[in-house]
């Protein structure tokens, strides 16, 4: 959901005036969070208004008129800044259809490659946002661009300007990104995101390529086979069926299937349309994602290759913000969070965690303890934890299973892609034995002078 910047203001129980803002994805939540901060801290509350997109036309000082777009909480501040800038205002509404898409995956790849690769140049992180936004194609990755420009040089803390667009960069890069600054090594963290986003991306393309197309192909299939016997089959064996003629029982079957169909189709598409409904509501729920991510992973061939791509992001992200000392609960659940799959998510959150928050349980325990882990995984950390290099044994883990889901991916969509081959095949030979049955019927004379 889309979140949005809310500027309140207020006044203390002793007269002093109050002001800040805070982050939610409507109003009526705004208000709530500040109702909390109001009781906190004792003061109340005058006024609220949302961050939002205004349209602006200015007339520079040649004569020149532009127009242009930029978030801010009232149109009187936009004439503020503009006319602090030399520029004549005729014009700043507030944008009626303030919606922003999403970016595209590969703009925001192209985002932080490039970012790595400049930082890695020693460029000034500013001078890295100033060039990029003239570069990416996506409006709204612009204006997101421009945002966390304007708000690093107002003096907000990174971590809070990228949380700040969780919602368009996502929840994994926006928290990745703003801890880069503090870790000394932007152009690490920087690549390492770019990495992952970058295969996550490749993997996810593979997937849909390997289950996409064959489920297309399957309902493409199982449409046209039903049109075949619904409406194409009974006009030729309905001629015979006229006469009174004994059929084969092929025949026999598929048109009963017709008629059953001339009678029923309303209801066939009812339901089919109620299931299909159901099905996307359930898959969108948070509970249904949670069942469907918990067996998914258990799928023969398919869900072993998920289970140890979700590992692989799991440890990988692990390893980028792992240290050897402190306090490393926050890296396990933003590792959680990142792996993509929601009921490992949830185990690792509600089992691996609290073991070692409440028990004090060492992290191979607690990550055994969750039963999401393979032996493999378990025996690397064990290993890694007696020697001291977790993150690297982490991050061996990750190498390893890329490698093992890169290679084995190419044979599991071509295994699909025969499966659905040889279903094609099948279907194609039963509608062949069902018109050429067709040609056994030998009708006598006297079944035609019956009619």
């Amino acid at each position: 959901m889309a979140v949005k910047e809310f500027k309140f203001t207020g006044v203390s129980k002793d007269g002093q005036p109050v002001q800040g803002s805070v982050f939610a994805g409507n109003k009526k939540s705004a208000q709530k969070k500040v109702s909390d901060l109001a009781e906190r801290h004792a003061f109340r509350m005058r006024s609220l208004q949302a961050r939002d997109i205004y349209l602006y036309k200015v007339r520079h000082a040649n004569g020149k008129v532009m127009n242009g777009e930029q978030k801010a909480f009232s149109a009187e501040e936009i004439e503020k800044a503009l006319g602090k800038m030399g520029l004549e205002v005729l014009k700043v509404q507030k944008k009626i259809f303030s919606y922003q898409r999403k970016p595209p995956t590969s703009d925001m790849i192209m985002f932080v490659r490039l970012s790595a690769n400049l930082l890695r140049e020693k460029l000034p992180f500013d001078e890295v946002l100033n060039l990029l936004v003239n570069d990416v194609s996506s409006s709204s990755l612009k204006q997101v661009i421009r945002d966390l420009n304007a708000d690093l040089k107002g003096g907000m803390e990174a971590q809070q300007a990228f949380m700040k667009h969780q919602h368009m960069l996502g929840k994994f890069t926006a928290y990745m990104l703003g801890i880069a600054s503090q870790t000394g090594n932007m152009a690490e963290i920087y690549e390492a995101t770019a990495r992952f986003l970058e295969r996550q991306n490749e993997f996810k393309k593979s997937i849909k390529s390997s289950m996409v197309t064959p489920a297309i192909t399957m309902l493409v299939l199982i449409a046209v086979f039903v049109w075949y016997v619904w409406v194409i089959f009974p006009e030729t064996a309905g001629l015979f069926e006229g006469f009174g003629i004994e059929l084969p029982p092929l025949t026999t079957k598929t048109l009963a299937f017709s008629h059953w169909m001339d009678i029923n189709y309303g209801w066939v598409l009812l339901v089919t349309a109620l299931i299909a409904g159901a099905m996307v509501t359930f898959v969108k729920s948070k509970k249904g994602l949670f069942i469907i991510h918990r067996y998914l992973i258990r799928m023969p061939v398919l869900g072993s290759l998920l289970h140890k791509l979700n590992i692989e992001i799991f440890c990988r992200v692990f390893a980028v913000l792992y240290s050897g000392s402190g306090d490393n609960i926050p890296v396990i659940r933003i590792a959680a969070e990142a792996c993509g799959n929601k009921y490992m998510e949830s185990q690792i959150k509600t089992v691996t965690i609290p073991m070692m928050v409440a028990q004090g349980a060492e992290l191979v325990k607690a990550m055994e303890a969750s039963q999401v882990f393979t032996p493999m995984v378990l025996a690397r950390y064990r290993s890694g934890a007696e020697t001291g290099n977790v993150r690297d044994s982490a991050r061996q883990m990750a190498d390893y299973y890329e490698k093992e889901t890169t290679l084995k991916l190419a044979s599991t969509v071509e295994m699909i892609q025969t499966v659905v081959a040889v279903v094609i095949t099948l279907a194609i030979m039963l509608l062949t034995v069902i018109s050429s049955e067709i040609a056994l019927i030998s009708p006598s004379a006297e079944d035609f002078m019956q009619y």
